[in-house]
């Protein structure tokens, strides 16, 4: 008696500990959560991790109106995501990176995540608790959960018979026993090594996407509790997972038997696992559970797009509360395009610098090197994107239509495919002419055009381009050093600027956006302050003077 009590008392102080575990670890998540918010999400990112968040995107990418990687790469939107990535769930980040990409062209669902992103940032206890349930889900490490989904889609369903028949077998041979000890024992035997044998050669062949099913009941564990949760704001997004995870009972039902792990010890996983290997039911309802998820394969992507679309707009709450200030942004899609901005930065930037335009026109921004051109053209795109990923513009002010975004900018040549620089760009700059429409305005960004060939054709050839593109449904902004272009397209296209300051032998910037195009130069100056030999600096200072008054170059 005292035996059983104290085993009694020893399974009671492990019951108690679980479950103050448990809610330790419940209000330190919670805790942290609440720290986490408006904050610089802390996540490591690997090529690898990219690899798979890209995955999903892969699977819904269109060529027509997407970010594409050359304009992704050229304003570093990776960046951009990291500083927004504030998810729990695997789901939530895969799914946000894919929402980045993909360019919304309809106000209707754009109020919508406008709502939910405000319902979040006013709610902090509802947020939190919807917070909490998509952590439950977790993130894998490298692994796309979208894709790690899809190995199931793979993989062929079997006919169950065969290990319900050998269990059978098992048993009646044990059962023939009593009544012919001899036959009995030896079909039994027979059985036991056939069975054993079976079960390890098929196990062999699918224990990888055990991993996968133990995934999919988790997921299906955190929509229930995002069921339970009952937040009226969200109730249609409920409905939706409610009625999807009904189809799938047949598939969590004792769906124990495939994702618990091996014994480690514990005498009841141990009888299990001889159970497993003797009847086979970790098989018979792994190709149950098989069934079911091809039978209803579109609800659990209905599952994945609901709760990834909630996430992510958790997320972008989180990011606008960031930022220091933000607005929505106003679109229409309405009249000929256009793009007015008020204080307009970078989230990339501490203490930017703001900048306001107003164009229907395209524009030339021309400037000293460094004096901010490019870094203003990467805002206006970084922020053409999120305000018709997100809904969110970071300026005082945000109108402009709806538009393609595209840019050819940080280009580089492409070794494994032995084209130079000047291949690269030239078919960079075809893609933006190719992707022009008619019915949807196209917003574009070039940074030097032309820069991988000589001076005479870079004039000739840039501005042809620029011109063709100023003629067409596109509001295009070009950083540029050539001045000549700024003379050339003045009818077609607006001139802007940055300047400089030199004082005290070093150059100052007030990254500035001014009308009208630059007129000081600063290269040989800041090969000055750079310390080069007076001998280079003082010639390339005379060369250029000479070029200036003669109009052609001196000969050394």
């Amino acid at each position: 008696m005292e035996i059983a009590l104290g085993i009694l008392a020893i399974v009671a102080v492990f019951v108690v500990k679980g479950v103050y575990d448990k809610r330790v670890w419940y209000r330190n998540l919670k805790q942290k959560l609440l720290n986490d918010w408006g904050k610089v999400p802390e996540e490591e990112y690997t090529t690898e991790k990219f690899q798979s968040l890209s995955a999903y995107y892969r699977s819904q990418a269109d060529k027509t109106n997407d970010v594409d990687n050359i304009t992704w790469n050229d304003i570093s939107m990776e960046e951009i995501f990291m500083l927004i990535n504030n998810t729990g769930s695997a789901i939530g980040e895969e799914y946000l990176y894919a929402l980045l990409h993909k360019l919304e062209f309809s106000e209707e669902k754009l109020k919508e995540r406008e709502r939910l992103m405000n319902f979040f940032s006013d709610n902090e206890e509802k947020r939190l608790s919807l917070q909490l349930a998509l952590y439950k889900m977790g993130k894998i490490r490298n692994v796309s959960v979208h894709e790690y989904i899809n190995r199931l889609e793979g993989l062929e369903t079997k006919s169950t018979w065969p290990h319900i028949l050998m269990g059978i077998g098992l048993v009646a041979s044990l059962a023939l026993i009593a009544v012919s000890p001899a036959v009995g024992g030896v079909l039994t035997v027979l059985m036991l090594g056939n069975n054993t044998y079976q079960y390890y050669r098929e196990k062999a062949k699918i224990e990888l996407y055990f991993t996968v099913c133990a995934y999919i009941v988790r997921l299906l564990d955190g929509v229930n509790t995002i069921i339970k949760l009952n937040i009226p704001e969200i109730s249609e997004y409920t409905a939706t997972l409610k009625k999807t995870k009904e189809v799938f009972l047949k598939f969590t039902k004792r769906s124990f038997l495939v994702t618990t792990k091996s014994a480690g010890g514990d005498l009841s996983e141990i009888f299990l696992d001889y159970i497993k290997i003797l009847f086979h039911i970790d098989l018979i309802k792994f190709y149950s559970m098989l069934d079911c998820f091809k039978a209803n394969r579109k609800d659990l992507n209905t599952i994945y797009e609901t709760i990834g679309l909630m996430e992510s707009c958790i997320a972008a709450a989180s990011f606008r509360k960031m930022m220091p200030f933000y607005t929505i942004p106003d679109l229409t899609g309405e009249g000929g395009p256009f793009l007015e901005v008020e204080d307009i930065y970078h989230p990339m930037i501490e203490e930017p610098v703001l900048n306001s335009i107003h164009t229907n026109d395209s524009v030339l921004i021309t400037g000293s090197n460094a004096s901010g051109k490019s870094t203003f053209i990467k805002t206006l795109a970084v922020n053409a994107i999120l305000s018709q990923t997100i809904c969110t513009s970071l300026s005082s002010s945000y109108k402009a239509s709806y538009f393609k975004v595209l840019s050819s900018m940080a280009l580089k040549d492409n070794l494994l495919g032995k084209e130079s620089y000047y291949i690269v760009e030239i078919k960079s700059l075809k893609r933006i002419i190719d992707q022009i429409d008619e019915k949807i305005p196209t917003l574009c960004f070039v940074d030097e055009v032309l820069r991988g060939t000589n001076t005479l054709e870079r004039i000739a050839a840039s501005t042809q381009i620029l011109y063709y593109l100023s003629r067409t449904n596109t509001v295009c902004f070009a950083a540029t050093h050539d001045i000549e272009l700024t003379h050339i397209l003045e009818n077609y296209y607006t001139n802007y600027h940055f300047k400089e300051q030199i004082a005290d032998n070093n150059v100052l910037f007030d990254y500035k956006l001014m009308k009208g195009r630059a007129v000081s130069k600063n290269a040989i100056k800041l090969l000055e302050v750079m310390g080069y030999p007076d001998q280079v600096t003082i010639m390339a200072s005379d060369n250029a003077e000479y070029f200036l008054k003669e109009g052609k170059w001196k000969v050394l």
